[in-house]
């Protein structure tokens, strides 16, 4: 039974309009207070999310629980909100990941509770606001938007770099964002209207997509991120707060994909058709070269960083390998098969990567050391969080039966449909991403205890024990039973496919 509330706003806002309390009103004498404030609004959030799901249509590629409402009449834009099979396990795993955070940094973060619980909880509505976006320049407006809680969230709690980090993240993914609008921007000369559907049916000419396309890819790629712009999120990741790690690997890193599967594919089809060779190699690159980058890291923070790129390269070469996939197979169903696992992997790096995150920060709040050379023998004090950084460790190197092989298996096999040597080069990740986790994972916890540090270790308590578990169990059901996540996205993603197939020129260049 469906309520009759606009379930999909208060998605959105609930978790800003609270941040917005908590930092104002959670100072002072209510500062420990505020800690469970943002929990219970870190929760209800997710409650709300899941009745999201539960009253999901999984059958219809239609867009649900539309909400549309003028915003600037006179230019036709709105407040037009909906969702469909990509959007939500996205947005599912938005409102998950952030309870984990506000758990997270209860007791780490000592200092402005609660405007770092408050500027979590205005990102968490604003990354929800992305997914939800109907409308190109309400799009637009949240992408920006969760700039300025993630500056202030690195820039403040972060590391002795920070500020150097922040800029550089922020000039990065800004100057990305402005060459988007300036398409928006022309696609709104042409269409009238700013309606994402009204973008995706505009007819353009082969030149007119191409430039479109560059400035969609220069947006979203930064984001991914994609070799060679992807230099940013190392330094980001190392001076960030765990939290802010955790949010940036597992959901910010996903809307440079979601990006290409809203925008890029939809509305400029042929220009994807003409250079997915381009976007293939960037995504072998970012797969094979990144993956040795990972292998020389001492910083355990820039290893999974780097382990990051690699994985988020199976993203885009799933996206970008249908075309050839057409080309080979002669049918646009079996493309739909590399867009599946693209999904599934950026669900499934969500998990993994913020599990990771998370196992460095244990460490990191005990010893306030990253540094791989500064551990050794943490199992022998630490035996409960040895073994879940185990499987962690394991799942971030694909082991079958977890959620990490999963999507990397599925455009693996549907990039082999295309070309060998595309899967063969993809399928070395199996390789470099066993070798440098597993490597990292045996000199961190593994050997003889090596300092009087690492001697004095305590194992992790129930608080750290249930965000853990939580991501594990999330881990080894989605590797084990990845169904409701592929029926979620079946139909939306045969009607993106369908979408593309209906370009005569893309369609031409492959018969």
């Amino acid at each position: 039974m469906q309520l009759d509330l606009p379930l999909l706003s208060l998605v959105i806002w609930l978790p800003i309009i609270g941040g917005l309390w908590v930092i104002f009103a959670g100072s002072g004498a209510r500062e420990r207070g505020v800690r469970y404030d943002a929990l219970i609004i870190s929760l209800v959030t997710f409650a709300l999310s899941l009745l999201l799901y539960r009253d999901f249509d999984l059958t219809t590629a239609s867009m649900q629980f539309v909400e549309l409402h003028p915003w600037i009449a006179s230019f036709k834009i709105n407040y037009h909100i909906g969702i469909d099979g990509i959007a939500l396990p996205l947005i599912l795993l938005t409102t998950f990941t952030s309870i984990l955070v506000i758990a997270g940094g209860w007791e780490v973060i000592e200092e402005r509770v609660n405007q770092y619980m408050g500027a979590f909880l205005i990102l968490e509505g604003f990354m929800v606001g992305v997914f939800s976006a109907l409308d190109a320049l309400l799009f637009y407006v949240f992408w920006e938007a969760m700039l300025i809680p993630m500056f202030l969230i690195i820039g403040i709690w972060g590391g002795p770099r920070r500020v150097y980090a922040t800029i550089k993240f922020f000039l990065y993914t800004f100057l990305g964002s402005v060459l988007m609008l300036v398409a928006l921007l022309y696609l709104y000369a042409h269409a009238h209207s700013f309606n994402l559907a009204d973008l995706q049916a505009t007819a353009l000419t082969a030149a007119e997509q191409r430039w479109i396309f560059i400035a969609f890819f220069l947006a979203f790629a930064v984001k991914v991120p994609m070799w060679p712009v992807h230099t940013w999120l190392p330094d980001a990741h190392v001076e960030a707060p765990t939290g802010g790690s955790v949010v940036l690997a597992a959901i910010m890193l996903k809307m440079g994909g979601y990006g290409f599967i809203r925008f890029s594919l939809p509305i400029t089809p042929d220009a994807s058709a003409s250079l997915d060779s381009f976007m293939i190699a960037l995504s072998l690159v970012a797969v094979v070269y990144i993956g040795f980058v990972a292998l020389v890291q001492q910083d355990m923070k820039k290893l999974i960083a780097y382990s990051s790129i690699s994985h988020m390269g199976f993203v885009t070469l799933g996206l970008f390998a249908m075309f050839d996939i057409y080309a080979a197979t002669g049918d646009w169903k079996n493309a739909a098969m590399g867009i599946e696992g693209a999904m599934v992997q950026m669900i499934s790096h969500g998990f993994i990567s913020g599990a990771m995150f998370l196992c460095v920060g244990v460490l990191y709040d005990r010893l306030h050391s990253r540094q791989i050379n500064d551990y050794g023998g943490v199992a022998n004090t630490m035996p409960v969080f040895a073994g879940f950084m185990l499987l962690f460790a394991m799942a971030n190197a694909g082991l079958p039966a977890t959620s990490g092989f999963v999507g990397e298996f599925i455009v693996i096999l549907s990039v082999f449909k295309a070309n060998f040597w595309y899967a063969f080069a993809a399928a070395s990740t199996l390789i470099l991403g066993a070798a440098y986790t597993l490597w990292m994972y045996k000199r961190v916890v593994f050997g003889e205890i090596r300092n009087s540090k690492v001697a004095a270790l305590t194992d992790i308590n129930g608080r750290e024990a249930a965000i853990l578990t939580a991501l594990a169990i999330l881990v080894l059901v989605f590797g084990i039973w990845p169904a409701p996540l592929l029926d979620m996205m079946h139909a939306s993603v045969q009607h993106l496919v369908e979408q593309v197939a209906q370009s005569k020129i893309s369609v031409a260049a492959y018969e």
